[in-house]
């Protein structure tokens, strides 16, 4: 098959351009970037797109948005047009070849009030633009083919580029003080581990819909700043403190949008699909920080 890599030089779409250029299934990998295809402008994003020769039996991936959460609550209009109008016109594009849509998602699109892990059939309540936008562009997707795929992915982290657990650790180096929030949780996300799973989603017998991606566990962003930071230090990084100090999500002063405190995702659903049983987000972050450069 041919796949087509919208955001191929974004911190998941490097990962999948990385792993997926040697995969035997697929003939060509076509890596596309903001130059060749533009989301912020719809209309030209489609025909950029469509002058790509593709159709029944192969895929579109698209791994790029409007991920600014603040950005996006100062300029919604944007983000939809990234996140929401593009995704849309892509899909049904998609859907006119024959080809595969799958469209990366967040845990953005829920109010973060639940005690447990979200489901793939709990109701969306974004409570951001950022949310809402990424939510739009979901149903778009959905809609326009059976076959097309939404993958909701949270806190995502890999070598291409940097996440917050880089930030901190990076902090670390020079200053002995770190703090994060400690009542906001969710899953972590490995971009390899990330591109292994989605290797699934190229497999057209698997089913279309929505699926939650992410590794196993949920953490805080204290937790996983402070794991980070003693995979460093035991990996021989120089960091100047293991300790994270508490922070409160209400005293964030400096964020515009609404974040939704507790937005862990269940992978249930792609486990019963795949057989694939995600490792714990532990064990991605101390695979990844042994072989970490600053």
């Amino acid at each position: 098959m041919k796949v087509l890599l919208l955001g191929s030089n974004g911190r998941l779409g490097a990962a999948l351009s990385r792993r997926w250029k040697s995969l035997p299934q697929i003939s060509e990998l076509i890596p596309l970037t903001r130059n060749e295809v533009d989301l912020s402008d719809p209309l030209s994003a489609e025909a950029a797109l469509a002058a790509y020769a593709f159709g029944t039996g192969d895929v579109v991936v698209n791994s790029a948005a409007s991920t600014d959460v603040d950005g996006c609550e100062r300029d919604p209009e944007l983000a939809r047009r990234i996140n929401a109008e593009t995704p849309g016109r892509i899909a049904r594009l998609c859907a006119a070849r024959g080809a595969r849509l799958i469209h990366v998602g967040t845990d953005y699109v829920f109010d973060g009030l639940l005690d447990r892990p979200y489901t793939e059939e709990d109701e969306a309540k974004p409570v951001s633009q950022y949310g809402a936008t990424k939510l739009e562009g979901d149903l778009e997707v959905l809609a326009a083919s059976p076959l097309h795929c939404v993958v909701r992915v949270s806190w995502v982290f890999g070598p291409d580029k940097p996440s917050f657990v880089d930030a901190i650790v990076r902090r670390a180096l020079t200053n002995p003080e770190a703090a994060a929030v400690h009542d906001k949780t969710s899953s972590p996300a490995y971009t390899e581990d990330l591109a292994l799973w989605l290797e699934s989603f190229l497999d057209l017998a698997l089913p279309g819909g929505v699926y939650h991606l992410c590794n196993s566990g949920t953490c805080s962003w204290r937790d996983y700043g402070e794991y980070a930071l003693e995979c460093a230090k035991q990996h021989g990084i120089p960091v100047l403190t293991t300790t994270v100090a508490p922070l409160k999500l209400s005293d964030m002063n400096a964020f515009v949008a609404v974040r939704p405190p507790h937005s862990a995702l269940d992978t249930s659903k792609f486990t019963r699909a795949t057989g694939i049983v995600p490792r714990h987000w532990k064990e991605a972050v101390r695979e990844y920080f042994a072989s970490w450069q600053a």
